[in-house]
């Protein structure tokens, strides 16, 4: 067990932390000549396009330090905030974290948050400056500010650069020399801490674990703690970038366990797994089941497709046991699920992979988050709103709670005062702004997570130039006075696009939302309305002009009354055409919706 060494990379978004895997990976002889390729780790094609880590991923290198060989374990973890509860897991799973900054860009909101999580773990830190080798990068200033953050020594802090792989060596000798061997005892009842697990369509669930202490054996009998369900380990072995098969795993080393179980849902990320005859005391803490803050509707184009959805659904939970959905109908768009996510990048996700992998083009409702109603007759009880037509009639409600998030933000100090205005336009209270440098500074906010949900992070972007970083994590439910905003087009409400919001925006967002739609919904042969309306009180309205014949035009000199009599008979045919017209509401619309404030 001295021998063994597993460690995580943690870094921002795009500071080129699979880039480095790789540098790793090579300079090990962990990968032949023929299977090398960019970002080897990231093996979805939407995870190469865009560039980011979405499932995390373990391998293992054997690496001959000063005349004996090590086994190095490298929990690749993703760097989204959405997946936050993914990282901590892998982080439970490791002794030492390699801390990536990019020297070019300094330390970055993602960076500080996934640090203090492997802080709180007792983690040894690597700190790594990556991309030296670029013209912008700044190493003696970048060096600086890791030095502040960390309180370590400058000379402890490895130049390298993931491109070139400058400082490899190095990085591979530190984590040798720097990683604590894992602590654990053979002889004790087997503890293993579930860290993550793919779906193979042939084997079923694989799961990747961490033995704390005793040993997993083949066919061994295993018990999941979380959900009580008893398995025979199948097969049992260490991942390398194909799996190969061991009789045993012994504690303190990193593997994967095929038990032939079919439902993801049965494997859960942060459940221990135990032998089902001398099962452990005691299962490791921090297990919670991971709970979706966003939630949205999804749709087919062709109400026919409905079941083909369903089971498009069904196979991508299987390899994503984190999405949950229930079917729900709207009388605007028929036949639908009501899905939650774990955040807006979730869903863009599912979203893109249901249309690639299952060619399902699916419409998308406004995404909101689960508030909690307390009516007057229950005053303690919640009721969970998921969707803004389960909220109770307004005559029974007592109090709307809504989630918070803690929210930190970094940087430039040229564009603090932008951020704060923007923060406070979302209802954001300030609790703190701290200068890192005096170029870069650290603002905390408390806000609704509702008003993250839309357009937050493109307009931060935009407002502070692409310079800000942003993080957050959630606090807990707080009273708010939400009402709920009904938009109604001829007089029919679109319950597709009603929204929960809260009573200070609610005109506004009403006013724009017509406006919009005013823009988008093609004329028709009638006059059509559209009106949004809180309860039965309309705030604002719009009207889309009808298209019309010209009716008179055969009519030249004579009498008026000729040309009346024309007239009066189109406006009778016009308004029996609205009393059984039907407005078609096209899919940019419910786009609209969203980026209101473009």
């Amino acid at each position: 067990m001295k021998n063994i060494r597993n460690f995580c990379i943690i870094a921002h978004i795009d500071h080129g932390k699979s880039t480095l895997a790789d540098r790793l990976l090579d300079f090990t002889g962990s990968v032949s000549e023929r299977e090398k390729q960019d970002q080897l780790l990231d093996n979805m094609d939407l995870e190469r396009e865009r560039g980011i880590t979405i499932k995390s991923h373990a391998i293992q290198m054997e690496y001959t330090f000063e005349g004996e060989t090590y086994i190095l374990n490298l929990i690749d973890t993703p760097g989204h905030v959405d997946f936050s509860y993914e990282v901590s897991r892998s982080i439970a799973a490791c002794e030492g974290a390699l801390l990536i900054v990019d020297a070019a860009q300094s330390i970055q909101a993602q960076t500080i948050s996934n640090l203090y999580l492997a802080l709180e773990n007792d983690l040894e830190i690597i700190p790594i400056l990556n991309k030296v080798d670029l013209p912008s990068a700044k190493p003696e200033e970048v060096t600086d500010d890791i030095v502040d953050l960390l309180g370590c020594d400058p000379s402890e802090v490895i130049h390298a650069s993931g491109k070139t792989g400058y400082g490899v060596e190095t990085i591979l000798e530190a984590i040798i020399k720097r990683v604590p061997a894992p602590k654990g005892n053979v002889d004790e009842p087997l503890q293993a801490l579930i860290f993550d697990s793919v779906y193979n369509p042939f084997r079923g669930v694989e799961t990747y674990f961490r033995v704390i202490n005793g040993s997993i054996k083949k066919n061994q009998l295993i018990k999941f703690i979380a959900t009580g369900k008893t398995y025979n380990a199948d097969e049992v072995g260490t991942l390398k970038l194909k799996q190969f098969p061991r009789p045993e795993i012994k504690a303190g080393d990193v593997g994967y366990l095929i038990t032939g179980i079919k439902e993801a849902k049965e494997v859960k990320v942060g459940d221990t797994i135990t032998d089902a005859k001398e099962p452990t005391k005691n299962a490791i803490e921090g297990f919670e089941d991971v709970k979706p803050m966003v939630f949205a509707g999804i749709y087919p184009v062709d109400t026919e497709d409905y079941e083909e959805l369903r089971a498009s659904m069904e196979k991508l939970q299987l390899n994503d046991a984190s999405l949950v959905f229930t079917p729900e109908s709207s009388a605007a768009l028929g036949f639908g699920f009501r899905c939650g996510f774990l955040g807006m990048l979730h869903m863009e996700i599912i979203q893109e992979r249901l249309e690639r992998e299952f060619n399902m083009t699916v419409i998308t409702t406004v995404p909101n988050v689960s508030y909690h109603a307390f009516t007057k007759k229950h005053i303690d009880t919640p009721i969970v709103v998921n969707n803004p037509s389960d909220l109770p009639d307004p005559s029974s409600l007592d109090r709307v709670e809504e989630p918070y998030i803690k929210a930190s933000i970094i940087t430039k100090s040229d564009f603090v005062g932008n951020i704060m205005t923007l923060c406070i336009d979302k209802r954001g209270i300030i609790n703190n702004q701290t200068y890192l440098t005096p170029e870069r500074v650290e603002l905390t906010f408390d806000m609704p997570l509702a008003e993250i949900v839309f357009d937050f992070y493109d307009r931060l972007k935009t407002v502070s130039k692409g310079y800000a970083s942003f993080d957050y994590s959630p606090i807990g439910m707080r009273v708010s006075k939400l009402v709920k905003v009904d938009i109604l087009l001829n007089s029919q409400p679109v319950d597709a696009l009603s929204a929960l919001i809260h009573a200070d925006n609610a005109h506004s967002i009403g006013k724009k939302m017509c406006e919009k739609l005013k823009e988008l919904i093609p004329r028709q042969q009638f006059d059509i309305p559209i009106q949004a309306a809180i309860g039965a009180k309309i705030i604002s309205r719009e009207t889309i002009k009808a298209l019309r014949k010209d009716v008179t035009a055969k009519c030249y000199g004579g009498d008026i009354s000729r040309k009346r009599k024309l007239l009066e008979k189109q406006k009778k045919g016009k308004k029996r055409m609205r009393q059984v017209g039907n407005v078609e509401i096209p899919q940019e619309a419910f786009m609209a919706v969203l980026k209101l404030n473009d």
